[in-house]
């Protein structure tokens, strides 16, 4: 079975949801290790609570992405760690070639749109609402060294109601989120299965 790292920079609510994925046996994976990219990510003592080893590496105590990203892939082999899965996390992951095609993230868009750096969190869905859009949803993809940009795993999508507040659409995504996550995921290792 699979060894999981969730990546995290907040809440941690992708990651526990991935987490209970994998206690309820729809993701056939086994979760090990959290680590935040800051001391103040309120998730990694919920996902330590849970029985997962946590730590905490944060970019300024490196001189380049590269070095903190190595200290990253090394934290997680020293966990036996095959699959990384970004949750919410907010950190340039320089990617080692030995990593390529084994980390995973979910982004709230339909990406190619609304992609790239500075869109996160609100942004996106502030971006979202102020052109106009007819949908939005989520997205899970490979990780490579463009932010957003690698393979599209699985989307899911949701409409942009008359009035949205940015707020609501985030509301709306995140549900969408938490339901594709667990599914894509599953769905790529069994893909790797076969």
């Amino acid at each position: 079975m699979k060894r999981l790292a969730f990546f995290i920079s907040g809440t941690g609510g992708n990651a526990l949801n991935l987490l209970q994925a994998c206690r309820e046996g729809r993701v056939p994976a086994e979760p090990v290790l959290a680590l935040a990219s800051s001391p103040k990510a309120a998730g990694l003592a919920k996902l330590q609570a849970e029985g997962l080893e946590g730590r905490v590496l944060e970019r300024k105590a490196f001189g380049s992405d590269a070095a903190f990203s190595e200290a990253c892939f090394a934290a997680c082999e020293a966990a036996g760690v095959d699959l990384v899965c970004l949750a919410g996390w907010l950190k340039k992951l320089a990617i080692p070639p030995r990593w390529e095609g084994r980390i995973l993230n979910i982004h709230p868009a339909l990406l190619p749109k609304f992609g790239g750096p500075g869109m996160y969190g609100m942004h996106v869905h502030r971006a979202v609402v102020a052109a106009g859009e007819a949908e939005s949803g989520a997205t899970v993809h490979l990780v490579d060294e463009v932010y957003d940009h690698g393979r599209i795993l699985a989307q899911a999508r949701v409409p942009v109601l008359p009035g949205d507040t940015p707020e609501a659409l985030q509301q709306r995504v995140y549900g969408a989120e938490m339901d594709l996550y667990p599914k894509a995921l599953a769905a790529f290792l069994d893909a790797g299965a076969r």
